[in-house]
């Protein structure tokens, strides 16, 4: 029995100095991971404030859409940022925010390069589906103080007077606007896409009153076989398309726009019928009774499509 106690004794006391052993090495591993952290640190520190990572320039930014990429000339006047700024002062989404706010853009991501320092921005552009022009009524430019013009006829207008004319009329008057109604100045656009294609649909109107409906009348429209060329708004009372058919009146917009459009995919035999000129315009105010003005202002009733 003596010698049972005696050797739980000593089997306790190995363990005690095995448990005092095991504590020591627990606080030293504590202790070197505590030195590592704060050395790690120090050293993410130390490299943050270096003067390598700094924006200096539009040079060191890249911004592009797809596989296009722009200028410099192009960042600077999108982009609004002080140089030279800590490349860990900018805040990517406060500069993707800003972008969005821009009529030509949709979305934008932005992201720190550390290698070389510098930023990366991708942006998605809006993509015009039309021309839009907010009045036909055409800017006149008084040429009567350009000398030369006392020389020139009285019906003939010196060619850089045609010129200001014609500029000073785009910028007023003319857009493009997206399938979302979302409208952007013709100068932002072409300054993105310089040889960007411009869409073939134009639209005459104030923006501010047809938006409501546009997304729903171009959707109608892109999904017709009748090709539409021009949208003319400019009396809020009568919606006129200009078709390969003539001439479309569909009146007040409402909800039946899109029945009115399959109502006129429905009428492309009218050609067949009436020679190109002979059809005024085709009157489709009311779906349930469209008819057909020709110009001996006689109304002549469609047969049913």
């Amino acid at each position: 029995m003596a010698g049972m106690i005696s050797v739980s004794r000593r089997d306790l006391a190995h363990r005690r100095k095995k448990l005092r052993q095991q504590r020591q090495i627990k606080i030293i591993q504590t202790i070197w991971r505590t030195f590592a952290a704060c050395g790690l640190a120090s050293g993410l520190v130390w490299a943050i404030i270096q003067p390598m990572w700094v924006l200096k320039a539009p040079a060191q930014i890249v911004m592009r859409s797809g596989n296009q990429q722009f200028s410099e000339r192009t960042i600077r006047s999108l982009l609004v940022l002080s140089y030279p700024q800590s490349l860990w002062r900018i805040k990517p989404n406060a500069i993707a925010q800003s972008l969005q706010q821009q009529p030509t853009i949709a979305q934008a991501t932005v992201s720190r390069r550390l290698f070389p320092p510098g930023l990366i921005i991708e942006i998605q552009q809006r993509l015009p589906v039309a021309i839009a022009q907010t009045s036909k009524q055409q800017k006149t430019i008084d040429c009567s103080s350009n000398p030369q013009s006392s020389e020139k006829s009285p019906g003939e207008q010196p060619q850089n007077c045609l010129r200001n004319t014609s500029t000073a009329n785009k910028q007023d008057n003319w857009g493009l606007i997206d399938a979302y109604g979302v409208w952007m100045p013709l100068a932002k656009y072409t300054s993105l896409n310089p040889t960007g294609k411009l869409p073939s649909l134009k639209v005459i109107g104030s923006p501010q009153q047809y938006r409501p409906y546009w997304t729903q009348l171009y959707q109608a429209l892109s999904q017709s076989s009748v090709k539409v060329t021009e949208i003319d708004y400019q009396n809020p009372t009568n919606l006129i398309l200009k078709t390969e058919l003539g001439n479309v009146h569909l009146g007040v917009p409402s909800t039946q726009l899109p029945d009115q459009i399959k109502l006129l995919v429905q009428m492309r035999h009218l050609p067949a019928k009436f020679n190109p000129g002979q059809i005024e315009y085709i009157d489709l105010k009311n779906p349930d009774f469209p008819s057909v003005q020709v110009n001996q202002k006689t109304n002549i009733k469609s047969q049913d499509p």
